[in-house]
């Protein structure tokens, strides 16, 4: 069996600070939602692999990538991923193999964007204008007039 990504003491500090589950409706509830562990556990190999998110294994049983991205932004969004990166700094032993530039999920903020090297940071584009629409005459013959049999 393989060696775990993370320790169960590292996860019941993380535990801690990731928000609670959302209630699933009574009504037609969908599928049931991959364990935070789990997909946690594949956030972390992804982090570490460098691979595409498309590519996580099925097999690992920490859901579809694309799972593990949709949680990983919806704790960016809760405000938690930034303390549960700095407990994994702290505590996890390989957390120097990790990946953290990959952890940014949508946009990136001009913050971020101050903390890294210039090198690093991608030139600004300038989009052209769009092109005015050409003016059209109004058409002189009324619609009426011009379709009259």
């Amino acid at each position: 069996m393989a060696k775990p990504l993370l320790s169960d003491e590292i996860w019941e500090e993380i535990v801690a600070l990731l928000p609670p589950p959302k209630p699933r409706r009574f009504s037609f509830p969908g599928r049931k939602p991959v364990d935070n562990r789990k997909v946690f556990t594949g956030i972390l190999f992804v982090l570490k692999s460098g691979i595409p998110w498309e590519e996580l294994p099925r097999e690992m049983g920490c859901g579809s990538g694309m799972t593990c991205w949709r949680r990983l932004y919806e704790w960016q969004k809760a405000g938690v991923w930034q303390a549960v990166s700095e407990v994994l700094i702290a505590k996890l032993p390989e957390a120097d193999k990790i990946d953290w530039s990959r952890a940014l999920v949508g946009r990136v903020s001009s913050s971020t964007l101050h903390k890294q090297p210039p090198e690093a940071v991608p030139p600004a584009v300038e989009e052209p204008l769009p092109l005015p629409l050409p003016e059209v005459p109004l058409d002189p013959v009324p619609f009426s007039e011009r379709y009259a049999a």
